[in-house]
């Protein structure tokens, strides 16, 4: 087996933009589920709504780039309060129903017929990145050693993203050392308490769940602009499941804890993505027991498996204190 391709290919994924697309989108959630203990299963629509307010904004009706970033953010406020309004009143699981339908009906109607004239369809939209990319600094590629390797272009949105990620972990450490961070983690553990001392829970729970949409919607930009195209199946419901893997993973209410369960998720995914055709290949794996279309399926079931040993032996994933994820249900 070619282990430098190998070991190249799952290094790269440590740092990549794609992991840094999903440790914003984790980030966010953390704020959700880790501090304030909400049942989001649709951050995936947040991440949506921001790519497809900056592809539209100026794909489809030829507005500046920086017009596009502000729709995508307000499109991220909008839907908070829109899912947020009718739900947060109401027991953590009404917040999941919700949610999770929510994902959906924006993934469906991107996908929509009636609006592909400014939504592209199943299709997508492409040629709203070219004002970004002519902001690159970056003349040339970056090689670290033998084995990884980024072109410019790959080069400068890891560099915004990592940006990006410094910004939204700052955010959040100074929010969760805050007042407002205190009242937020003790809705989580008793929100009648919380109540009891005169404090407005569903405006707390608004404002997390508004500041935790935006954080994860620059996950949204990043995606949207590494692939230079926005496709509405991107952005899934399995999406959102990875992200509770990742935020699992890292230790739910760590500040670093998504970037870490991110880093781990794709780690594991691309190396093991890597080994297996590979190991098809030299023989080691019979044909007849799996072949290499289905050694892509294979990484998504072993990466599941070892969740599951973690949650049951780990629970509070790595980094995490267990009494962080005892939360409670009403």
């Amino acid at each position: 087996m070619s282990w430098d391709i190998i070991i190249g290919v799952s290094l790269e994924s440590l740092i990549n933009a794609t992991m840094i697309a999903y440790a914003l989108a984790a980030i966010g959630l953390n704020v959700h589920f880790g501090y304030t203990g909400l049942l989001n299963f649709g951050q995936s629509a947040f991440l949506g709504v921001a790519a497809y307010g900056l592809a539209m904004t100026v794909a489809t009706f030829g507005l500046p780039f920086w017009v596009g970033i502000g729709v995508g953010l307000l499109g991220a406020v909008v839907l908070a309060l829109l899912l947020g309004i009718p739900t947060l009143r109401l027991r953590a699981d009404y917040l999941a129903i919700v949610t999770i339908a929510a994902a959906e009906i924006v993934r469906l109607l991107f996908r929509s017929v009636s609006l592909s004239e400014w939504t592209g369809g199943s299709d997508g939209l492409q040629a709203f990145s070219d004002d970004f990319y002519a902001m690159n600094p970056y003349s040339g590629a970056l090689e670290i050693g033998t084995l990884i390797s980024f072109d410019a272009r790959e080069l400068w949105i890891m560099t915004v993203g990592w940006v990006l990620v410094a910004i939204s972990l700052f955010i959040v450490f100074l929010a969760m050392r805050s007042p407002w961070g205190r009242v937020i983690k003790a809705i989580r553990e008793d929100e009648d308490a919380v109540r009891s001392l005169g404090k407005n829970v569903v405006s707390y729970k608004m404002q997390s769940l508004i500041l935790g949409g935006v954080l994860g919607s620059l996950g949204g930009f990043v995606i949207a602009l590494r692939n230079a195209a926005v496709q509405p199946d991107t952005y899934g419901t399995e999406f959102t499941f990875y992200m509770y893997t990742i935020v699992i993973l890292g230790g739910a209410a760590r500040v670093f804890g998504p970037v870490v369960g991110s880093m781990i998720f794709w780690f594991l995914l691309a190396f093991i993505n890597a080994v297996l055709p590979e190991a098809i290949e030299a023989g080691y794996i019979p044909e007849w027991f799996m072949d290499k279309t289905q050694a892509g399926a294979v990484g998504y079931i072993a990466v599941g498996f070892g969740l599951i040993v973690l949650l049951i032996f780990r629970p509070q994933g790595i980094f995490g204190d267990k009494k962080e994820v005892m939360l409670d249900g009403r």
